[in-house]
């Protein structure tokens, strides 16, 4: 008895002079044979083949990528992520492990060190329990469908960093390695742990093949709507645009037109688009709820911009009631710049966008967050979703038969844009936070109308006063230089040749945008479908500086 209590004290103070600890959880039992066999490894593997159907056959060695491709790995290892990082941090919770650490993965091309990522804590890798006992993990580097977006975000950034520019023609080989690491302070040090699972695999790149077609100027085809213009422009400019986008060096653009002095000037289209392809631009289509609001204030159904919520609602009804929500102003919403506790910026935020779309209703959902401390109404902007949501419900209930009816009437039939598809709310409101399907042409036709002082064939459709409101700088937008918002248009300025031209704008995203130059005679209209992707808005902000504005301006 006696021995082998001394064998149990001599035990456990050479666990704690070597540093191990126990695991907090215990981890999933390793009874695969391949797992047995391959712990430590990175694997490489062509789509999702569940781990039941796994084999040492499926390993790829090698593999052509191509821009759509679904290239996966499985990583097998012998812990669970939350074990490991107990080992960075003993003293933690395993609640505070996973809020400050997770997996770091860096990225090699050729032996030659490319990008490291720690990739956030809020990403998982299947279940929510899935960092407690999980020991095999799969994730999706590249896929031609869209799922696991942190995972494939972390392939753009790889890109973006470093990896497109190695990845050249020819046979690379790609390292992966991981490690575990965690915040270890307030100074927000990175500690990193042990190398726990390593892989490599050789990449095959080529180029795909552009043919003259692609490259070519598109023909603009009767029956546009359109006068066409007559104006010279530099085609070089736009056939390198159209290599770009062929060869996917530009990605998922759809469309890119250009109106010159009111009439077409160029009209591309990309990736099985085409002149009656209904795009969904996503928030670009908010911009429609600030028109409709002007319309509506000039129509006498809203008595301007200064409303406050209190004049449309009884917000006592509603949770989180203080004073503050009584004050806020239609002008606020329009401006992003509301005192609710809502940020899209901010995952963590109750008001996030995404916590209101699972709910029956949106309206409620806003109506019901407090107000944030931080904040005062019209102080400081910050991107918030559900207050167009309240607008859009505003202008349902105050206008003639509904906000869908008013809006066919008072805005597309005057520009005869007949072929259009709204999304709605679980109200079966037309949903003004974004989603409004058009035509590129269509697009162009709104945008130009705002170019032209909110007038189209010669009859007043948005008030003039409206208008100028509109391009006016409400708000800077904090941490963006020279950047502002207004009423649900942004604002910024473009330098080419050393000259600065102001344009305000709808974006959405993916990279779409409708682009008015305030002074020159142009209206640009970008779409694609680079959607939750890091280069969606810095491609198209490309395209208009390196090949339309070069065309155009020569």
């Amino acid at each position: 008895m006696i021995r082998t209590l001394s064998l149990l004290i001599i035990n456990l103070f050479y666990l704690i002079a070597s540093g191990q600890t126990t695991n907090l959880f215990k981890p999933q039992e390793i009874t695969n044979e391949l797992h047995k066999s391959n712990i430590g490894k990175v694997t490489f593997m062509d789509g999702n083949i569940p781990l039941e159907q796994y084999k040492k056959s499926d390993f790829l060695q090698s593999f052509n990528l191509t821009y759509k491709s679904n290239l996966n790995i499985r990583i097998f290892l012998d812990n669970s992520i939350t074990n490991y990082l107990h080992q960075l941090e003993p003293n933690l919770s395993a609640e505070e492990l996973v809020k400050m650490g997770n997996l770091q993965f860096s990225f090699y091309i050729d032996n030659k060190f490319i990008y490291k990522d720690n990739i956030n804590s809020g990403c998982n890798f299947g279940s929510d329990n899935s960092k407690n006992t999980s020991t095999t993990l799969r994730i999706p580097l590249t896929s031609s469908k869209p799922e696991n977006l942190w995972a494939l975000h972390m392939w753009d950034r790889f890109k973006i960093n470093g990896g497109e520019t190695a990845l050249t023609n020819g046979t690379h080989t790609l390292k992966i390695e991981i490690r575990p690491y965690i915040i270890s302070n307030q100074n927000n040090d990175i500690k990193t742990g042990d190398l726990i699972a390593k892989g490599e695999i050789k990449l095959i790149i080529k180029t795909p093949v552009v043919t003259a077609e692609q490259i070519a100027i598109q023909t603009i085809l009767p029956n546009s709507g359109w006068e066409i213009s007559n104006l010279e422009i530099n085609h070089q400019k736009i056939e390198m645009l159209n290599k770009e986008i062929a060869s996917y060096n530009l990605k998922e653009i759809t469309s890119v037109v250009a109106i010159y002095d009111g009439k077409l000037l160029i009209e591309e289209y990309f990736n099985d688009a085409g002149r009656n392809t209904l795009h969904d631009t996503r928030s670009a289509g908010k911009s429609f709820a600030s028109t409709l609001m002007g319309i509506a204030i000039n129509d006498g159904y809203i008595k301007n911009e200064k409303q406050t919520l209190s004049s449309f609602y009884n917000l006592h009804q509603y949770a989180n009631y203080d004073t503050k929500k009584d004050s806020i102003k239609i002008k606020d919403l329009l401006s992003m710049s509301s005192s609710f506790e809502g940020s899209d910026a901010h995952s963590d935020s109750p008001g996030n966008e995404e916590n209101m779309y699972p709910t029956d209703n949106w309206v409620k959902f806003t109506l019901d967050l407090p107000t944030d401390s931080t904040k005062t109404n019209g102080g400081t902007w910050d991107y918030f979703t559900a207050g167009v949501i309240l607008l859009g419900d505003i202008l349902d209930k105050n206008v003639p038969d509904g906000l869908e009816k008013y809006a066919d009437q008072k805005l597309f039939k005057p520009l005869n844009i007949t072929n259009y598809q709204w999304q709605y709310t679980p109200q079966k409101v037309v949903n003004t936070a974004g989603s409004l399907q058009m035509t590129s042409l269509d697009y162009a036709k709104y945008a130009q109308l705002y170019k032209n002082n909110g007038i189209w064939n010669g009859k007043q459709i948005v008030p003039k006063l409206w208008i100028e409101k509109t391009f006016t700088k409400q708000i800077k937008i904090p941490e963006r230089d020279n950047q502002f918002y207004s009423y649900l248009f942004w604002n910024k300025t473009v330098t080419y040749n050393n000259k600065n031209y102001e344009t305000y704008y709808c974006a959405g995203n993916g990279g779409n945008e409708f682009i008015i130059f305030k002074d020159l005679p142009l209206v640009i209209i970008i779409t694609s479908k680079a959607f939750n992707k890091p280069y969606g808005h810095p491609q198209a902000d490309k395209i208009v500086h390196d090949y339309l504005l070069p065309a155009i301006l020569k």
